[in-house]
């Protein structure tokens, strides 16, 4: 059931998501570095705030109220994009949108590692990634086909988007039963005990700064969308971006959850990098859609190829009974990151051009290796 409730708020999101930029762009008059503001803080937020609703779950020994606050956060705000005026009203949405999925991560994250046996959590994860993703081409392909049948109405579409948004929250409450885990462990007088921070190992904290400089390399995917308006992508087919990018990356997490079982982390992740470098100077070199089609399908290949495989190394590098802190302390540091990311792009984008964006990428990228590297030997 979580699978489906996961499945209809992804069809939510990412109808609107993937055509968000162009809506901000085309109808709302925001420059590149408002779309990176806006999809910077956005993300930021959703990956700081699950710091918080993981060790609050920890502190609870319970998972399933926290996920009904954040899908419910996360339906509330789908009629707010519907009524945007303004640069002002978008933000709003967005915040309200990725606090709920901030809400919701970790404790789901973490409920996953309490119920699944060591020796096959990289494909649960995998699996899990994949489900989410079929969601975020479910979304995209029902915008063009909305886009197309209301002659471009982008509010029409986005008030469609709170259906699955709805439906996503009934199944939650209705349909999900949440187990015992993670109960046995006596809770401290407070859920932000600081001293749990000494029971992580070395280990842990190196992969927390590792997902912090992959989340730097690799800016909001607002960016392909722009990009691939750029040589000549209509509005109403904007989403068709995010439909590639999330048909490759559906189709590779899984495989590459289950490789992550049995082969070193550490030579998957260089991998996914190499594959991030590549896209980013295809991007950056693109002349029309096919080019920038190629560079969407690396990109997405990098994300099945990444980051099924962090979150199988935070949960195996854990303490059990403090995943949910884990997992939001991980993302606290890549929201950071992911912030920085996303500013920097838009202010690189409109003071330097596109090109300049993804060739700063693939430098990060090309630094995230040479530490990933330096470390292993």
């Amino acid at each position: 059931m979580l699978g489906f409730v996961s499945l209809f708020m992804d069809v939510s999101s990412e109808l609107i998501h993937s055509l968000l930029p162009v809506f901000m762009v085309t109808s709302l008059g925001a420059t590149a570095l408002m779309v990176g503001v806006v999809e910077g803080v956005a993300e930021a937020t959703a990956l700081i705030v699950k710091v918080f609703s993981g060790t609050i779950s920890d502190w609870l020994g319970r998972r399933k109220g926290l996920t009904v606050l954040g899908y419910g956060l996360g339906a509330i705000s789908k009629p707010v994009f519907a009524l945007a005026l303004t640069v002002q009203w978008v933000f709003a949405a967005r915040f309200m949108d990725r606090i709920g999925k901030g809400i919701r991560g970790a404790p789901r994250d973490a409920l996953i590692a309490d119920l699944t046996p060591p020796e096959i959590r990289g494909a649960a994860y995998g699996l899990r990634q994949s489900l989410d993703t079929v969601g975020a081409f479910i979304g995209p392909l029902l915008a063009i086909g909305l886009m197309v049948l209301w002659a471009g109405d982008f509010r029409a579409v986005f008030w469609f988007a709170v259906i699955p948004a709805a439906l996503s929250v009934l199944i939650l409450i209705f349909g999900v039963h949440e187990a015992g885990a993670g109960r046995g462990h006596a809770r401290p007088a407070s859920p932000v005990d600081w001293r749990s921070l000494g029971e992580f190992s070395n280990a842990y904290w190196w992969i927390v700064v590792a997902g912090g400089l992959f989340t730097l390399a690799r800016f909001s995917e607002a960016f392909l969308i722009l990009r691939a308006q750029q040589v000549g992508l209509a509005d109403s087919f904007a989403p068709l971006v995010l439909v590639i990018m999330n048909v490759v990356y559906a189709l590779s997490a899984y495989p590459v959850g289950r490789l992550a079982d049995r082969m070193s982390h550490g030579n998957l992740l260089a991998a996914g990098l190499v594959v991030l470098i590549l896209s980013d100077f295809v991007l950056a070199q693109a002349q029309g859609l096919a080019e920038v089609a190629a560079g969407v399908v690396l990109w997405g290949l990098h994300m099945g190829m990444t980051q099924g495989v962090l979150m199988t190394m935070v949960a195996g590098a854990a303490p059990a009974h403090l995943r949910g802190t884990a997992f939001g302390i991980f993302n606290l540091v890549s929201g950071v990151a992911m912030l920085i990311a996303s500013v920097l792009a838009g202010m690189l984008w409109d003071e330097l051009g596109a090109p300049v964006t993804f060739y700063a990428g693939a430098a990060f990228s090309a630094l995230a290796l040479a530490l990933l590297v330096l470390r292993r030997n």
